[in-house]
């Protein structure tokens, strides 16, 4: 069953929320000269070199109505290629096929990406203008997933910006004795079970989907 958002929390709360820009710069102190510096509109060589690192990036995209979606991509290391210093190109592997981010590209022309490196605690912010391409040339240079992508993600850079590693390390992220037990948290599947409410299904109906969807994660 849905829960409508009327008469949620959220509803109390933004009665007396921040409404303007003056008001939210008064609850905080102004940011560092080097957190303004750090930010350029290219990429420097050791910010390409982390790139090459990345295994994982998630994309941030908005739809013509500012409906927002933030989605993961992976592959191996240097899965995203950089074409210049100012283009990346990251190949599109086989998913759930619904095409939210590239339907959000195609309305608004942006998005915005942060790359992270396991067992690392920097971040990259990339943030620009945005297309998807079914160039084939293009297309039979990215096969770090495998083969030659459906389509990519083309992000025109316009800002980057390496993120300090504060947050991954107040999350332990990459530190095993601080995560959680395997069954303190819902198995996808069970996730998965309940998103559906489809009572003739068993988590064992979706762990076996699961299991074959996995075995083909690269097709």
């Amino acid at each position: 069953m849905t829960t409508s958002l009327a008469g949620s929390a959220f509803d109390s709360l933004r009665t007396d929320a921040l409404s303007d820009q003056e008001a939210l710069r008064r609850a905080y102190e102004l940011p560092s000269a080097a957190a303004v510096r750090k930010q350029m509109t290219e990429l420097t060589d050791q910010t390409r070199r982390l790139i090459a690192c990345s295994s994982l990036v998630l994309i941030s995209s908005a739809d013509a109505e500012g409906n927002c979606d933030v989605s993961p991509r992976g592959g191996p290391a240097g899965f995203v290629s950089v074409l210049d210093s100012r283009t990346v190109a990251i190949p599109d592997a086989t998913g759930n096929k619904r095409l939210d981010t590239f339907q959000n590209v195609i309305a608004t022309g942006r998005a915005g990406l942060l790359f992270l490196v396991p067992g690392r605690t920097t971040t990259l912010r990339v943030n620009g203008r945005a297309c998807v391409s079914t160039r084939p040339e293009l297309l039979d240079r990215l096969t770090a997933v495998g083969k030659p992508p459906a389509a990519a993600l083309v992000v025109g850079i316009e800002e980057v910006y390496p993120h300090c590693p504060k947050s991954l390390m107040r999350g332990g992220a990459w530190k095993p004795e601080q995560w959680l037990p395997a069954d303190a948290q819902p198995t996808s599947a069970e996730v998965t079970l309940a998103q559906l409410r489809m009572p003739e299904l068993t988590i064992a109906d979706i762990e076996r989907t699961e299991a074959e969807s996995l075995k083909y994660r690269y097709e």
